[in-house]
């Protein structure tokens, strides 16, 4: 089966939308979906 959350480039565009003032509140709540959902580079816990 296939990999499942966001792929890096995905992350990376929310990312973006979450840092840019401009955006709407329904923009950030996306991003901020996408973003928790994409692969953690961190270990551990």
């Amino acid at each position: 089966m296939g990999q499942r959350g966001a792929s890096p480039r995905a992350a990376r565009s929310a990312s973006k939308v979450l840092r840019d003032g401009r955006t709407s509140a329904a923009s950030k709540t996306a991003a901020g979906s996408a973003l928790s959902q994409a692969a953690s580079k961190r270990k551990g816990k």
